[in-house]
């Protein structure tokens, strides 16, 4: 069950829950996850839910991170959005409903060809050593040779 919105507030950052609950953006290369190319899976920030994995993730330039899939398609939902007078598809993360970021068809053809638009204060990293400790050791096999 998603926590309530007082709950919410004190759970997490303001950027977190701007982004999050009122389909915020955080500023592009000023963000946590940008830059970060560990091993390991990025989980929804109010749910915990897997949502994306390192091995997906790759440098699209934008300043976001930015993932070819998510580790668990129908934990990610799609949505269309016309807000700032553009035509885009809003990804959101189903059993939280967290706003996590866009997706757009201008990722790396070599590997489906969508780019996962995604705000760093939408997600959380596990580190891949540390997967069984916090209930995520089902994910370790993505890091297997």
């Amino acid at each position: 069950m998603k926590p309530s919105k007082e709950e919410l507030k004190q759970k997490l950052t303001p950027m977190q829950y701007q982004v999050t609950q009122e389909k915020g953006t955080e500023p592009p290369f000023r963000n946590e996850y940008d830059a970060h190319y560990e091993d390991g899976i990025y989980v929804d920030i109010v749910s915990g839910e897997p949502l994306f994995s390192s091995i997906d993730k790759y440098d699209a330039g934008c300043g976001w991170p930015s993932f070819t899939k998510p580790i668990e398609k129908s934990e990610v939902t799609e949505h269309f959005d016309s807000s700032f007078g553009m035509r885009r598809t809003e990804v959101r993360s189903k059993t939280a409903d967290s706003h996590l970021g866009h997706i757009f068809p201008d990722g790396p053809k070599e590997a489906g060809g969508m780019r996962y638009c995604i705000n760093s204060a939408a997600l959380r990293f596990i580190p891949k050593d540390r997967l069984e400790e916090e209930g995520y050791g089902r994910y370790e096999s993505l890091f297997e040779s």
